[in-house]
């Protein structure tokens, strides 16, 4: 099982220097992605600017958004950048695409809730696609929507799936799905597994890559780092609802806890796992680096 590392993106007060320490420093490692997640109405960067950037600063690793929630988006418009992204980082570039579950990200753009449907993400799926295979996406189009990929037919995609349904309505589309456990729990990443491969399996495709994320923090003061960072990401809950969670949310341990964590998911037959760091301190990419070696 492979692991990959998630950009400190929704950590607050960073700057360049920071995100660029962050990519060098996982392209340098033992990871197998450099990713990055997506919100609009918060403090986190754009995502297509950063992929570019991303690409230019790192050469080995694959880049990877966890999940671009499409319905944000003109699906013209992001085949286009995705497309761009892919020739900058040379075919490096994995997908994750959902729907979302924040409305206030769709105020903040302008898009229509009612876009918020597995069907929609479909369509637009459908085309991103054709824009990929060079084909004119208005009949009136004088030249294709450029530039081609550098991945022939775009790159993989990846669905922000969560549960039995969302799950499969994606194997129609998905190569595989860019899932997350809370806890984490075996249990839940274990079910999301089993639902996911047979789920593609009924739709007569080919195995699902099957990506799990999950927050951590590592040594003294690790359950105090992610109650910090997830009270202020998680702010468009119940502030109520969110102190429940903060006992059980995420990964705070040891490095021999996380090493045998990671080796329990594997045992269940993820192809990887993307660890989301709860600080900006770049010495963390080394602490995690020296336990998956």
């Amino acid at each position: 099982m492979q692991v990959g590392m998630t950009l400190p993106v929704m950590e607050p007060g960073q700057r360049r220097g920071t995100w660029e320490r962050w990519a060098r420093a996982v392209d340098e490692g033992p990871f197998s992605s450099l990713a990055l997640g997506e919100r609009m109405a918060f403090g986190n960067p754009e995502l297509m600017a950063l992929l570019g950037a991303c690409a230019a600063w790192t050469s080995r690793v694959r880049l990877a958004t966890t999940v671009i929630v499409a319905p944000l988006h003109d699906p013209v418009w992001l085949a286009k950048h995705l497309a761009t992204v892919d020739v900058l980082c040379d075919g490096r570039l994995s997908v994750g695409l959902g729907i979302g579950g924040r409305l206030e990200d769709y105020r903040a753009a302008g898009a229509d809730a009612k876009g918020r449907t597995q069907a929609e993400l479909a369509r637009r799926v459908a085309v991103m696609r054709r824009v990929w295979a060079g084909e004119p996406v208005y009949p009136d189009l004088l030249l294709p929507v450029g530039p081609p990929p550098v991945q022939p037919g775009g790159p993989s995609l990846l669905a922000g799936a969560q549960g039995p349904k969302s799950i499969r309505a994606s194997a129609a589309w998905a190569d595989g799905i860019s899932g997350f456990s809370f806890g984490p729990d075996l249990a839940d990443i274990e079910q999301t597994l089993r639902l996911a491969r047979s789920a593609w399996q009924e739709a007569g495709r080919p195995a699902p890559r099957l990506v799990i994320a999950f927050w951590y923090a590592l040594g003294p003061g690790a359950r105090d780092r992610i109650t910090s960072h997830l009270r202020g990401y998680l702010n468009w809950l119940d502030p109520r609802e969110v102190e429940t969670m903060l006992p059980h949310t995420g990964f705070a341990g040891t490095g021999p806890e996380l090493r045998e964590l990671l080796r329990n998911v594997a045992d269940l037959g993820a192809d990887e796992m993307l660890l989301i760091p709860t600080t900006a301190d770049v010495a963390e990419v080394a602490r995690a680096a020296d336990l998956i070696g």
